[in-house]
């Protein structure tokens, strides 16, 4: 028999009380839900929906024998299968009446105050150690003490599915409510909110469709704080975000430790896709020196905020651009190294016509910037302040200090020698100490990477062409680098087709790829890590690439060429879509 319930709302004018008990079905029900939408869609519609908890109270009359506490242990394994069998429920309590001695509460099936349920024998056992003395007991089971998923099975309408799980982000619960059950999303997120307290403060659903360049989802609070900075740990690491602002996804935690495990100390990784540093700040941790980059300014950031609440400040290069942009500034050949700040005083380039065309001005092949912002400010809500004829996806997060598009142009670094110099005489002043990256300065990245992290499964195929032609054979140093490279597959698709598209963007042959099935992100969708060793014949720009690199399924072709076609640009013409998922 189902429990009665009610819903009891907050704004006796605009939510009026009702109740609903189990011999009302259809006619009340649809009733209710019809109310329930046309509230929703009421501008003053209340927030806050509290559910009658005493409805619930399950009122037990049972049968308990007082016992000398000394035997308790003993009579407990005499009466095996005849004590109270419920969970989260001790069949042994104190005893109110007297300190010394203890209550063994009887099965709900023994009724009888002579025990005729027990067998002889175990009574007879009992009673050779001590007097049996049976009381009456009353047990109230109330709404705290049913499950999340007992209680909405109760009070939801039938045939309407129970939510099942719920994503956990710090004190956070990100629900997925959707369909049949959205006029019952505050009640549900009350249960939710109820049963996991004090872990979780704060429950979200997610609305609408992903529709900003960064691709985070936009949240509605339906029960406790409105607070969306948490804090998340994970295997010794710990991340700071507003899940709010930036992407955020707990089930990829094993597969974050899975491909981390892989790096070894000193090894030079690249996360073009990096977020709040799932992967950057865990790498870092292990030794190695990190390139980091996000287009997300809120991502790049928190990052900064998590390089140092994890205590590896010195072993991450923070950037804030397009994908395209940071690998193509990773190939820079940079003649003088800085120890401090991250601002190059010379820079010669390997890319300059691409430099050329950005629209960044040249001076006798040397780069000089004018610092002029911090992007912590997050000016206009999309943390940028464009600069003179530069994209405002050039901007780069140094050390403390996060570099944004201000001004490239002619003259010498003395101006930004004064301004950084200045800046360290206040931190010294204040008692604070020096951020250097004397340490990571040292990794020349275009001379050699170990590892590239493509954590965008979304659409991360489609980013493998900024390979072609990246390298100088001139400059590199060693093996050339793994990538990592996440992505989708359907169930109408095969792991060859996804090598297929790869090799088509990279306009090269991989040999020996290693397909690593990461989670099902949906009945018909998986996610999966694609790694391999980048083909020298895609990487060296002073290689001739085949522009007739014969794919053998004209679908792939297609594919690709589709991508091309629709993929958003920049200013620069280059994709501007960069969020791990």
């Amino acid at each position: 028999m189902r429990v009665p319930y009610m819903f009891s709302e907050t704004n006796s004018e605009s939510c009026p009380s009702f109740s609903k008990s189990s011999d009302m079905r259809r006619t009340d029900e649809s009733d209710i839900v019809n109310e329930m939408k046309q509230n929703e869609e009421d501008p003053t519609y209340c927030r806050s929906v509290s559910l009658e908890k005493s409805k619930f109270d399950l009122h037990l009359q049972l049968l308990a024998i007082q016992i000398p506490q000394e035997l308790c242990r003993v009579i407990t394994r005499i009466l095996q299968g005849y004590l109270l069998d419920r969970p989260r429920v001790k069949p042994v309590v104190q005893d109110p009446s007297n300190e010394k001695a203890r209550l063994l509460i009887l099965s709900e099936s023994i009724k009888d105050p002579g025990l005729f349920e027990v067998p002889a024998d175990k009574l007879e056992a009992i009673k050779e150690l001590c007097d049996v003395k049976v009381v009456p007991y009353s047990l109230v089971l109330g709404y705290m003490y049913w499950t999340a998923d007992h209680i909405l099975r109760e009070i939801l309408p039938p045939g309407v599915e129970v939510p099942s799980s719920f994503e956990t982000i710090g004190h956070i619960a990100h629900l997925n409510i959707c369909g049949d059950l959205l006029p019952y999303k505050h009640v549900i997120a009350r249960v939710i909110f109820d049963k996991n307290q004090p872990k979780i403060k704060t429950v979200v659903n997610k609305v609408g469709t992903i529709s900003n360049e960064f691709r985070v989802p936009s949240f509605e609070i339906l029960e406790g704080e409105e607070n969306l900075v948490t804090e998340v740990k994970q295997y010794g690491a710990t991340f700071r975000l507003d899940y709010g602002l930036v992407y955020w996804n707990s089930r990829l935690e094993h597969e974050h430790k899975r491909l981390v495990s892989q790096f070894q100390p000193g090894q030079i990784i690249c996360d073009m896709f990096s977020g709040v540093g799932p992967f950057a700040i865990p790498a870092a941790q292990r030794g190695c020196h990190v390139f980091a980059n996000d287009l997300n300014p809120a991502s790049a950031n928190y990052l900064r905020i998590n390089a140092e609440l994890n205590k590896v400040k010195g072993k991450i290069f923070i950037h804030n651009m397009d994908a395209r942009d940071f690998m193509h500034h990773l190939m820079v050949r940079r003649v003088n190294e800085p120890d401090l700040g991250g601002h190059f005083e010379e820079c010669q380039t390997s890319n300059l016509e691409l430099l050329k065309s950005s629209g960044i001005s040249l001076v006798d092949e040397k780069l000089s910037y004018n610092h002029e912002c911090s992007a912590v400010e997050l000016k206009n809500g999309n943390g940028r302040v464009p600069g003179e004829n530069v994209p405002e996806s050039i901007e780069t997060l140094v050390g403390d200090t996060i570099v944004e598009s201000g001004k490239w142009s002619r003259g010498s670094m003395e101006d930004i020698t004064k301004i950084e110099s200045s800046k360290r005489s206040k931190r010294k002043e204040k008692g604070g100490t020096e951020t250097t990256c004397t340490e990571i300065s040292k990794s020349k990245t275009w001379e050699h990477l170990d590892h590239v992290v493509m954590n965008l499964p979304a659409s991360a195929l489609e980013f493998l062409d900024v390979f072609q032609g990246l390298f100088s054979r001139s400059y590199w140093k060693g093996p050339m680098p793994w990538i990592h490279c996440y992505c989708f597959m359907r169930s109408n698709e095969t792991e060859e087709l996804i090598i297929k598209r790869a090799e088509t963007a990279l306009l090269s042959k991989i040999e020996d790829p290693i397909i690593h099935r990461v989670r099902d992100v949906a009945p018909n969708k998986a996610m999966l890590c694609l790694s391999f060793r980048l083909p020298e014949a895609a990487a060296f720009k002073d290689d001739k690439i085949s522009t007739n690199f014969e794919c053998q399924d004209d679908e792939i072709r297609n594919i690709n060429s589709e991508a091309l076609l629709k993929r958003p640009r920049t200013d620069m013409g280059l994709v501007s879509t960069s969020n791990p998922v």
